[in-house]
């Protein structure tokens, strides 16, 4: 088993480890599914009330939600005639932070460059 730091990668990681880092990226590479990982986070909510809150339709929030729970950064529960959707793998919320805060720091190093201009 290759050994990872949290923070760093300590040894070469063999291509085929590479390639399932990679596909995880890819499924977190659509917009659509990144909404309907958020909407996940603030709690578990069935496919009927994702369709509302996301505004996409019901054949794509049916699609994107298998798609992410093959990956399985989501999980499922049935409960009577519905299902229940909701985050799996909260390593997926860590990333999404990570994300944003490196979004929110190369916004305000872009502003204040637009204001040592002006």
């Amino acid at each position: 088993m290759v050994a990872l730091s949290r923070h760093l990668m300590v040894q070469q990681l063999p291509p085929q480890v590479l390639a399932l880092i990679a596909e995880r990226f890819r499924v977190l590479a659509e917009p659509a599914r990144l909404r309907i990982l958020n909407t996940l986070m603030v709690r578990e909510r069935t496919v009927t009330e994702l369709v509302e809150v996301t505004e996409l339709n019901q054949a794509n929030v049916s699609k994107h939600l298998s798609m992410l729970r093959a990956a399985g950064f989501v999980s499922r529960r049935k409960e009577g005639l519905f299902a229940y959707y909701s985050i799996a793998d909260h390593t997926v919320a860590e990333l999404c932070e990570i994300m944003c805060g490196r979004l929110e720091l190369q916004l305000e190093q872009q502003a204040a460059v637009l204001d040592s201009r002006l």
